[in-house]
């Protein structure tokens, strides 16, 4: 027997196992609706919203980093890609010091349509912020997740959970210049 078996019986592995899968299902069916509610009305599935969404968010990324951080295959991140090229919201390039890998970003249009996308988030119901707002009230704050952020580390290493902070850090940064400009009077 190794020596991380010793440490908890299958009976707990399997209890485990079964109440994150479990749990996980049922917190994605939420999430899945309430994304697919956002954005039908700008003709996005949840692929292609999501590589809009990472080319925003990181300015510019490869296919590679919008396959891993989209937790999506690489050919998925390029044919939506190319549908995203399509509609002209996103462009492809490749970079002077980097020449094997191509990148996307958004195009003026692309750009446009995240920022219109913000400003309609409240038009249609979010059960995920719904069902946080009990625990938000409690603690004055949103969960924040840190036990499932430490396995999904353990999982996809440190690149990943990197690249999240900063395309957080970003968002936030994006939506307070949203903030600022809707106060200036016009």
């Amino acid at each position: 027997m190794a020596m991380s078996e010793e440490l908890y019986t299958m009976k707990e592995a399997m209890l485990y196992s079964q109440r994150i899968a479990q749990l996980s299902k049922a917190l994605w069916k939420a999430v899945e609706k309430d994304w697919q509610s956002w954005i039908k009305p700008y003709d996005l599935n949840i692929n292609e919203h999501h590589i809009l969404w990472i080319a925003f968010h990181l300015k510019g990324a490869s296919i590679s980093d919008v396959a891993k951080f989209g937790v999506m295959h690489v050919s998925t991140a390029f044919n939506f890609s190319k549908k995203l090229e399509e509609r002209g919201l996103l462009k492809f390039s490749k970079r002077d010091d980097d020449k094997r890998n191509t990148y996307v970003e958004l195009t003026d249009a692309g750009n446009d349509l995240i920022l219109l996308m913000y400003e309609h988030y409240h038009d249609t119901h979010h059960s995920i912020l719904t069902g946080s707002l009990a625990l938000r009230e409690l603690y004055g704050r949103f969960p924040e997740f840190l036990d499932v952020m430490a396995v999904i580390r353990n999982i996809y290493g440190d690149d990943f959970i990197e690249i999240f902070e900063r395309s957080f850090d970003n968002f936030k940064e994006s939506l307070e210049k949203v903030e600022e400009k809707a106060s200036i009077p016009q």
